[in-house]
């Protein structure tokens, strides 16, 4: 629970600096998911939950 808790605070970390960082990029990337359809939305999130369990198995081994 420590490292899914720590993995969590780290996401909040990193997308509150690429708000803070690029607010504008932030509005158009926001912009053109709303305009995405859901199928591509959903592919977009399947890829990266697998590239994100794949670099936890290569890290945690």
């Amino acid at each position: 629970m420590t490292d899914f808790l720590a993995a969590l605070g780290l996401v909040f970390v990193i997308e509150g600096l690429v708000f803070a960082a690029f607010p504008e990029a932030a509005k158009r990337a926001v912009a053109v998911m709303t305009q995405t359809s859901d199928q591509g939305l959903r592919m977009v999130g399947i890829f990266s939950a697998v590239l994100g369990m794949v670099m936890l198995w290569l890290v945690r081994g």
